[in-house]
């Protein structure tokens, strides 16, 4: 029953990573942490659960990135630039992990998802900005569709540092930060800053891995029994992405991230003051 939650869970968190392009691992780490004495016996350290999940994000993400890749949807010029900096960050995120307490590392992810929870509802509800930056973008998807986006320099590097970082320190991928800054504030058309962000979530997950792995957090049976869900589920993810708007899933996955948040939040709470 253990393997068959994981298989799941793998494939679930890969779904709606792939469907909004933040890699899944926001969905990966809280259940690792939530359901490891259940499923266990035992609870999953802080820092396994995020190693781990790194890790299975790098064959979510080369899945998604695959498939999005032959469909012309990735700006590949725009995600190596944004790994410029995201990959040297992940990799002193996966570093820091090590030196977070259990219980400061719980409610932190809780607040990190609350924010996640904020940034997907204004991604929807509000408006690109209007501003003329100084770099500018033509990109050509598959389709034969031509969009116009733009960035200045030192906040695309900006932004991929911090992105970056999260993405180490909580093994999520980033792509939860970046789709909404790239929309909101690159005036990137959705479908190309999630493939773009997939793209980019590959590259820094292998540095931010390799970090973990050399820190001894990555769990390998764990690993086997995440990744065959995560491999499904990231091309299924994919392929949905380009033939639906994905509004109930969506729900569905605000409504998980906020009950986990909370939950995380008040486990965090509770373990500080019994200390």
């Amino acid at each position: 029953m253990a393997w068959l939650a994981l298989l799941l869970i793998g494939a679930a968190a890969a779904i709606f990573g792939s469907l909004v392009g933040f890699g899944g691992g926001i969905i990966i780490v809280p259940c690792l942490l939530l359901l490891g004495p259940s499923l266990f016996g035992a609870d999953i350290s802080s820092q396994v659960a995020v190693g781990t999940s790194l890790a299975v994000l790098i064959f979510t993400a080369l899945s998604s990135t695959w498939t999005y890749k032959k469909q012309g949807k990735v700006d590949v010029r725009t995600g190596w630039l944004f790994f410029a900096t995201s990959g040297i960050a992940s990799m002193a995120g996966a570093q820091a992990t090590n030196h977070i307490p259990e219980a400061p590392f719980q409610l932190a992810f809780g607040l990190f998802m609350l924010v996640m929870f904020g940034l997907m509802l204004a991604k929807e509800r509000l408006k690109p900005i209007d501003r003329e930056w100084s770099i500018r973008r033509t990109f050509t998807d598959g389709a034969g569709h031509t969009y116009e986006y733009g960035y200045s320099l030192p906040v695309a590097l900006i932004v991929g540092a911090g992105v970056g970082l999260a993405s180490g320190l909580f093994g999520i991928g980033g792509g939860s930060l970046f789709v909404p800054i790239m929309v909101l504030l690159f005036r990137f058309p959705p479908h190309v800053a999630t493939a773009t962000s997939m793209f980019v979530i590959l590259l820094s997950s292998v540095l931010g891995s390799g970090v973990h792995l050399w820190n001894g957090n990555i769990d390998g049976w764990l690993f086997l029994a995440l990744l065959p869900g995560a491999l499904i589920g990231g091309r299924v993810g994919a392929a949905i992405a380009s033939r639906m708007t994905g509004k109930q899933l969506m729900l569905l996955l605000r409504a998980t991230l906020l009950v986990m948040a909370i939950y995380l939040i008040v486990e965090g709470i509770v373990k500080l003051s019994n200390r």
